[in-house]
């Protein structure tokens, strides 16, 4: 019969509680909490996973789109401006290319809001999830595409020679690490734990 000694110091758990000496340790409390939310994410009806979903789709939604109106309404403002009469013709094309871009990016990220005003009552929300889902991914890209052509535009003004080129050329691909390809290395390396264990 195992005995306990009462006056054993107490063992401070995770939470900063005193639990008693011989009680389950720390990191068995943790495993213990994490097998419950497992439990709980394993629970959640299709119904609740569509609905968990759009929600976070919007507030994703709601982050591009105010980036890219607000870089959508920059651009138009140039044409007005009293230096673009002094801009080349390649300039005026990457402008061009830009605004091009700057408008299907709104577009894309805008499209979800009316899709759903669309399909509202259709019970279709599976449906709208998964093209929003689609729409958002596209629309990315393109942000990424009017950012870094915006970014061109400016320091082809402002930088001489090749500098300008070269450093678009980082930041794009700043961004597709940060945007794609980390995601996508997240995604793998979950998918291996979840095969190991």
């Amino acid at each position: 019969m195992a005995v306990t000694d009462r006056s054993a110091p107490a063992v401070p758990s995770e939470d900063g509680e005193a639990a008693p000496k011989g009680s389950a340790r720390p990191g068995e409390a943790f495993t213990a909490r994490q097998t419950q939310q497992d439990t709980h994410e394993q629970v959640e009806t299709p119904a609740e996973r569509v609905n968990r979903r759009w929600n976070e789709l919007l507030q994703e939604t709601r982050v591009a789109q105010t980036g890219v109106q607000i870089l959508f309404g920059f651009l138009l403002s140039v044409a007005f401006t009293p230096g673009f009469q002094d801009l080349g013709t390649i300039d005026r094309t990457i402008y061009v290319v830009t605004v091009v871009l700057g408008a299907a990016a709104t577009g894309s990220l805008i499209a979800p809001v009316s899709i759903h005003r669309f399909l509202a009552g259709q019970r279709m929300k599976e449906e709208l999830v998964e093209t929003a889902h689609r729409l958002m991914m596209f629309g990315m890209v393109l942000l990424a595409l009017t950012i870094g052509s915006t970014l061109l535009l400016i320091l082809r003004v402002v930088l001489p020679g090749i500098l300008a080129e070269i450093l678009v050329t980082g930041v794009m691909l700043y961004f597709g690490v940060c945007w794609y390809a980390l995601p996508l290395w997240l995604r793998q390396r979950s998918s291996r734990r979840g095969t190991a264990a």
